[in-house]
């Protein structure tokens, strides 16, 4: 007891003391422990504004619902359509999950087999039920191959349900300050899932201060490990087809539905080091989609100022 008054009185300053700074410390990074494990860097010490002063009346005709074209570097829109209308936008909530998986800390060494339940509404996928795969490996073709077997799973393995994920990801863009984007499946499939060209061009920001989204992201190319099967692996290629563009993709996602048509958020930079967030939605065609965002890019930078 005496011992314990001691402490208490010589000691307990120190120890707040020491407690305040671990606390602030950590404020600004999220750190993981253990075998495995790396450590991120907590983002959205940013909030984006753009500056639509300046949009170009005279930008080139695109066949497609809504659209933003912009300078990264100083937020200056160059091309503006329908912008603020809120749509449907499929595979393009995926960033929001993904941004979610990485803010819970979570080892994405760890490994989860995948159910017969992230397996419904997802006939196209090439991971089959049961198959034991990394986080890691999973955000790999949920990002890049637009999986939703693959995002399903990391949904329920990192918040116990699909319905709490989808919780968090509004809460997430809530935080954000996203005010027309709502989400009601992690995947997209749902037709509900919607946002504006403006909020989803902002959400590109925000998931490219994840060095870890930006990094798959910009992948052409990356094979996935089936943990449980001998020698048995996948290869996934990147849905973002300006990755084989003369651009370089920073990041980027695709995303379709029959309700929200070919849509296209990414990052680019040019030979010049110029680079232009780039937004289109409601492409009435595959093809078409890429097409139309080498033509916006083009434009956009012999008209950058």
């Amino acid at each position: 007891m005496v011992f314990f008054g001691i402490f208490n009185r010589r000691t307990f300053s120190k120890v707040l003391f020491l407690l305040a700074g671990f606390v602030l410390f950590s404020a600004n990074t999220v750190y993981f422990l253990g075998a495995g494990q790396t450590s991120f860097k907590t983002p959205l010490r940013t909030t984006y504004h753009f500056d639509f002063d300046n949009v170009q009346k005279k930008g080139p005709y695109l066949n497609l619902k809504a659209a933003l074209l912009l300078n990264y570097k100083n937020g200056e829109v160059l091309y503006a359509k329908n912008c603020d209308k809120v749509r449907s936008i499929a595979s393009l909530s995926k960033l929001v999950a993904a941004m979610v998986v990485i803010d819970k800390g979570i080892d994405l060494d760890r490994t989860e087999k995948i159910t017969k339940k992230d397996a419904r509404r997802s006939r196209r996928s090439r991971l089959r039920v049961g198959y034991e795969l990394t986080l890691r490996d999973l955000l790999h073709a949920a990002l890049m191959n637009s999986d939703n077997r693959a995002t399903k799973t990391l949904a329920r393995a990192t918040s116990g349900s699909v319905e709490t994920f989808v919780r968090e990801m509004n809460r997430k863009v809530k935080k954000l300050g996203l005010k027309n984007t709502v989400f009601y499946d992690p995947t997209g499939l749902d037709e509900r899932n919607v946002s504006t060209a403006h909020e989803v061009a902002k959400i590109l920001h925000y998931a490219y201060e994840y060095d870890l989204i930006a990094e798959i992201t910009a992948k052409k190319k990356y094979r996935v490990k089936i943990l449980n099967r001998k020698n048995r692996f996948h290869r996934f290629s990147n849905t973002n087809r300006l990755v084989l563009s003369p651009y370089k993709v920073l990041t980027g996602k695709t995303g379709y539905t029959i309700a929200s048509d070919y849509c296209l958020a990414t990052l680019v930079k040019n030979k010049k080091g110029e680079r232009l967030t780039l937004v289109i939605l409601g492409v009435p065609g595959d093809r078409l989609r890429f097409k139309e965002a080498r033509r916006l890019l083009k434009w956009g930078f012999r008209n950058l100022s």
